[in-house]
């Protein structure tokens, strides 16, 4: 059985975070995780990444190196967060989301994430003060 991944970008721009809030489905609605969604069979992780920016932000997103650690995620999947950048002229929007918003590294405990993204903020917090390189 192959593991089904779920990647996440950390968009980081001027020193802050993207985050997007949930509206659905009903028990994750109104929580915050980083945008991001299944690798699908032929793709790559970067390949995926770019695919879900475009689709959930309406952005085409440079993809770079590995955030913190895989996280497992109920039912099987796991969950890997790479840095990414904006890549162009485009701003991001709320497509398949409730809102979106730009945090700091102080920040970052101000939403409630999903609680997968939550194990993150660590390195998160590290990659916006500039202690991690992505």
């Amino acid at each position: 059985m192959t593991t089904r991944v779920i990647v996440g970008a950390a968009i980081v721009r001027s020193g802050s975070l993207l985050a997007q809030q949930r509206s659905y489905p009903a028990e994750a609605a109104g929580l915050w995780e980083l945008p991001g969604g299944r690798v699908e069979p032929g793709e790559s992780d970067a390949l995926a990444l770019r695919r879900e920016c475009a689709e959930e932000l309406g952005v085409a997103v440079r993809v770079g190196g590995r955030i913190g650690p895989e996280i497992d995620l109920p039912g099987g999947s796991v969950l890997r967060i790479y840095a990414a950048a904006l890549s162009g002229d485009g701003e991001p929007r709320a497509v398949e989301h409730r809102a979106l918003r730009w945090l700091t590294a102080a920040e970052l405990d101000t939403v409630e994430w999903l609680p997968a993204d939550r194990v993150l903020l660590p390195d998160l917090g590290e990659l916006l003060t500039g202690a991690r390189q992505p």
